[in-house]
């Protein structure tokens, strides 16, 4: 159970996000990201910046987001794409959201490019 990471395609292999915990607060990485977010079983989509075309922006490793982007995205360097496949226990659990958008214990596949790191 977990995150698994496919690469689809390969990053600078330098440039790592640095997860927020036990780090100094004012050092936090903060990471902009385009996804696409689908369920695991049928491939149906429920979100997506590309859509909007508006990257997304947070800090890793500190709740902000799933336990599965925690840390899943900390193991991409800038510029790779790769799918994020994520157990429904390190997303939304029993709980699912967006009133059957994501059902409970659905497993996920997000679709990520990892743009930049502040």
């Amino acid at each position: 159970m977990g995150v698994t990471v496919e690469t689809l395609q390969p990053g600078d292999g330098k440039n790592f996000p640095k997860p927020g915990v036990n780090v100094d607060p004012d050092i936090l990485d903060k990471v902009k990201i385009h996804y696409v977010g689908t369920l695991a079983s049928n491939g149906k989509q429920f979100d997506s910046s590309r859509d909007r075309n508006k990257p997304f922006e947070t800090v890793i490793g500190v709740g902000q987001v799933i336990k599965g982007w925690d840390e899943g995205v900390p193991q991409l360097s800038v510029g790779q794409k790769a799918i994020l496949k994520i157990t429904s226990d390190y997303g939304y659990g029993a709980r699912g959201v967006g009133g059957g958008l994501i059902p409970p214990n659905s497993d996920l596949n997000f679709e990520v490019e990892l743009l930049s790191i502040n």
